[in-house]
């Protein structure tokens, strides 16, 4: 008998290299041991995990709104695990045909390489890449054009639906957001040096990755030191999306366009998209019969990120 749980968390690659003061990193750690206490006493037989890529696994040469792993591998940036995550390929390519057969395109990798948004909150939440069976859903949060909140909803939606078929215990993760607006490229108005590592800059050397990690951990500092022209955390925003999800109006977001959500939170809070996913999988798996909470918010300069967990318990007899 199929039964269903969801988790959602903020990644930050930053954690552990610009940390705030001691009281806020114990009381965001103390969060996610709440997760991951959950996620134990549950024993997932089968992971979903929504998350982004930060030009690091999917690149302009060809970037698809949505891609689910056959197989996926970690590259080990910000200090994270490197190597296979425990990915089972005829689940995951049943998964696609089911997202497809529910008329949503996408893409399907079998050879999916993930960064910290994916690695880390496995990592935290359950100690390894590999300890659960784990399918790699990426949604395109960066790299523009991006897919619509109605989308990321509708995949979500299509996933739960496939994974109600398995007869399994089965978790929604989603990993990313909030609100934040780290040094991310765009390709437009990019140097002929920059766009051609956004459409192909796979595979960094350990010098070009170390280099492009301090500058993130150089702009974090100068963020959270109160001197950088980076996009403000909105803890305003943050609070009324989770708000929204507690009370389970997704379809609401449907009205809400891209240019908005980076105006109100930054570039980069696109990757709440995530969220939405799982939270349509949670919704459309149970038949809406679940509840929310959110465990834990901050905003978190040093983290350049509204740090948040949230988690939804199926509830059969729920109204």
């Amino acid at each position: 008998m199929s039964s269903m749980k969801l988790q959602c968390l903020s990644h930050t690659p930053l954690m552990g290299l610009v940390d705030p003061d001691e009281a806020t990193v114990r009381s965001a750690m103390q969060a996610l041991r709440t997760l991951k206490e959950d996620l134990e006493t549950f024993d997932p037989e089968l992971i979903f995990l929504f998350a982004p890529d930060h030009y690091n696994g999917f690149f302009y040469d060809l970037m698809p709104s949505f891609c689910i792993g056959a197989a996926a591998s970690s590259i080990g940036d910000y200090g994270c695990r490197s190597g296979p995550l425990n990915v089972p390929g005829n689940l995951a390519i049943e998964c696609v045909k089911a997202v497809q057969a529910a008329e949503v395109d996408c893409a399907v990798s079998f050879r999916m390489q993930v960064d910290h948004g994916f690695a880390q909150p496995l990592e935290l939440l359950t100690g390894a890449l590999d300890r659960y069976p784990v399918i790699p859903v990426f949604i395109n949060s960066l790299a523009a054009p991006l897919p619509s909140f109605k989308r990321a909803r509708l995949l979500g939606n299509a996933v739960g639906l496939y994974a109600a078929t398995l007869g399994r215990r089965v978790l929604f993760m989603g990993s990313g957001g909030l609100s934040h607006n780290p040094p991310a490229p765009s390709l437009a108005g990019a140097t002929p040096e920059v766009a051609e590592r956004l459409i192909a800059g796979r595979n960094l050397s350990a010098e070009q990755r170390n280099a492009r990690q301090q500058r993130t951990i150089d702009v974090a500092r100068e963020f959270a030191g109160g001197g950088s022209t980076l996009h403000p955390l909105n803890p305003a925003w943050d609070k009324d999306f989770l708000e929204r999800l507690k009370q389970r109006d997704l379809i609401g977001f449907d009205k809400v366009e891209n240019a908005q959500i980076g105006l109100a939170a930054g570039e980069s809070a696109h990757e709440v998209k995530t969220w939405l996913a799982a939270n349509a999988a949670m919704a459309a798996a149970t038949g809406g019969r679940y509840v929310v909470r959110s465990d834990y918010y901050a905003p978190i300069p040093e983290w350049i990120a509204g740090f948040s967990t949230l988690q939804g318990d199926e509830q059969a007899d729920y109204g």
